[in-house]
């Protein structure tokens, strides 16, 4: 049997895989110290019980439970909680905890709570071993032919017959993110978020579309609402997650044939929909980008290679940009330029291809005319205003 061990405090984490060791050397121990290491383990390892500290860095040992409940239905949860913190006990067992532990953890108490929960597994696991792997099975299978399904992939001679009795109707929601690192957290946040719901509100699954997207499959309940579900999807991902995302849904679908063409449509929805912006960092990113437009507005700036400075995906900076300074990027460059131009016009020492030239305009017809464009006049005329209007003052 596996028991996984999640405490951010090293001494009770190792203690306690000290007296299980002890008195039940037949167990594999694994320990985790916070909820991320925690879900890699659930992921690698067939755990049975998990003891959980309450009160962790990052997402607490309560969130940790709640969320992976659906995915993993089978696991034992106990948690850890100090006296101070025994309101969290009693939530936990609400929540289907089979026992809470109060530090400073008994070794006695410890022993026989998992001897109890170990005779419980071994007859739950003799009765439904065969039917969960059988389940389990079936559903991966359904899964990831319906990926291939939905990136337009063959599937070769699978019947999908079975799969259509059951949702001869559904909806589509794909949920898409923007981040430069690794989203494995995010994605199980996502998974298992977006499964609870989809269970609430009728029926269906959810699987990974590519490294960034997760794509959901509902068949609504006559009570259920893609409007409600949506809007709880996210106001649960806006709590949890730290990276900007998407969320795009289908009007119901009844011929399973368009499956293919309406993902490839939201997919092309995504690259001009904004993203929620809760993603922590991305006002300072677009301070530094402005920093850098002020300094180098005289060189070549495409939203590429700015992007690219504050290490942003150019359609989200281009979003993230507008939403910031109210401008597009490129409307905002031409601005500062042209801004810049009037005040070296004031200057009749330099000749007009020179004030091109220093605000990054090689082609002086081509500044004349986008002068002309924003002023409704010409930059040579500019001048001559200035001079005119300096001379009369005199």
């Amino acid at each position: 049997m596996d028991i996984l061990i999640v405490d951010d405090e090293t001494v009770i984490r190792e203690g306690i895989q000290r007296t299980l060791q002890n008195r039940f050397p037949e167990h594999h121990i694994h320990l985790a110290a916070n909820a991320e290491q925690a879900i890699t383990m659930l992921r690698g390892h067939h755990i049975h019980i998990v003891l959980t500290d309450i009160l962790m860095p990052g997402m607490t040992g309560l969130e940790l439970m709640n969320m992976s409940r659906g995915r993993h239905p089978h696991v034992k949860w106990v948690v850890i909680s100090a006296y101070s913190e025994f309101v969290y006990a009693q939530e936990a067992v609400r929540l289907g905890a089979k026992d809470y532990l109060l530090k400073p953890i008994g070794k006695e108490v410890l022993a026989e709570m998992i001897g109890k929960l170990s005779e419980e597994i071994a007859r739950e696991t003799e009765l439904t071993e065969e039917t969960d792997l059988l389940k389990m099975n079936r559903r991966y299978l359904q899964e990831a032919v319906f990926q291939r399904w939905a990136l337009g992939l063959d599937i070769g001679r699978i019947d999908m017959t079975p799969f259509m009795e059951q949702h001869p109707y559904f909806n589509l929601i794909m949920v898409k993110m923007e981040s430069d690192k690794v989203v494995h957290l995010e994605n199980f946040i996502i998974e298992n978020v977006l499964q609870e719901l989809i269970k609430q509100y009728g029926k269906g699954f959810v699987t990974v579309h590519d490294s960034k997207s997760l794509l959901g499959l509902v068949t609504l309940s006559e009570s259920g609402s893609l409007t409600l579900l949506i809007d709880e999807l996210r106001s649960h991902l806006v709590k949890y997650l730290k990276v900007p995302f998407q969320i795009m849904s289908t009007e119901r679908i009844e011929q399973f044939q368009s499956v293919p063409s309406e993902v490839q449509r939201m997919r092309q929805a995504a690259i001009t929909q904004v993203y929620e912006h809760y993603a922590s960092g991305s006002d300072r990113s677009i301070e530094v980008a402005l920093q850098y437009i002020r300094t180098h507005y005289h060189a070549d700036l495409s939203l590429e290679k700015v992007a690219a400075i504050v290490y942003l995906n150019p359609v989200y900076f281009s979003q993230l940009f507008k939403q910031k300074t109210g401008q597009g990027f490129k409307e905002y460059v031409i601005h500062l330029r042209l801004e810049q131009a009037k005040q070296l016009l004031m200057n009749p020492k330099l000749k007009l291809a020179e004030v091109a030239e220093r605000i990054g305009y090689q082609d002086m017809r081509h500044f004349s005319q986008v002068f002309r464009k924003k002023y409704a006049v010409t930059p040579s005329e500019y001048r001559q205003e200035q001079q005119l209007s300096i001379t009369d003052k005199c």
